[in-house]
């Protein structure tokens, strides 16, 4: 079995939008245009391929964006710097094989050298307590809990402290920036999120 985690592609859309919105009530659906503005401005967007077939992805967006959700401006609200995991999918045939784990390591990986946060959340209603396990077993903690609208389901918000970044923000973001390396790279957007704005624009944040 061949397995790359690589960033997403343009003509890989259609195949994300048909995974997403095959994943159940514990996914949120997406339309065309939300996945479009996904593609054009989440930090972090990137696809399991597992012998050329689309086995999974995870969108993951830093603050500073515009994104509407009420998960993430409810972070936005209370933290100056994250990286909020928006959605995973996990394709049915390739789940429970560890896919989900190895994402996670990724975007943690992707997260802990540029901010001290890694969010996400937990949808309650119902409650699935393998997903509840798993995110604490990986160190995620509940710092709150909303309901996301009127009629929307209670969920669990939950963050994971990245003790790396310290170190990183002291030894490179602030004399410099990350090395010039492809495993440390940005994302290529076709439309800048507001924080690779700030970071082309030479911002630095403590």
């Amino acid at each position: 079995m061949a397995l790359a985690i690589r960033d997403v592609r343009e003509h890989d859309l259609d195949a994300v939008l048909a995974l997403n919105n095959a994943a159940g009530r514990s996914i949120l659906a997406l339309d065309a245009t939300r996945l479009r503005y996904f593609f054009e401005h989440a930090d972090y967007f990137r696809v399991a391929e597992i012998d050329g077939h689309l086995a999974g992805f995870l969108i993951a967006l830093r603050e500073g964006s515009d994104y509407d959700s009420s998960n993430y401006c409810w972070f936005s609200q209370r933290y100056p710097q994250f990286v909020y995991i928006d959605r995973i999918v996990i394709a049915n045939a390739y789940r429970r094989h560890g896919l989900g784990r190895i994402f996670y390591c990724d975007v943690n990986s992707y997260a802990e050298v540029r901010v001290p946060l890694l969010t996400c959340e937990v949808i309650l209603e119902p409650r699935d307590d393998v997903v509840v396990l798993f995110h604490g077993t990986y160190g995620f903690q509940e710092v709150g809990q909303q309901r996301m609208s009127e009629q929307g389901p209670q969920v669990s918000l939950l963050a994971k402290d990245l003790p790396s970044y310290a170190y990183v923000r002291d030894t490179y973001l602030q004399s410099g920036g990350l090395p010039d390396v492809p495993w440390l790279a940005e994302r290529k957007h076709l439309i800048p999120s507001n924080t690779t704005q700030r970071r082309l624009a030479g911002e630095r944040r403590p």
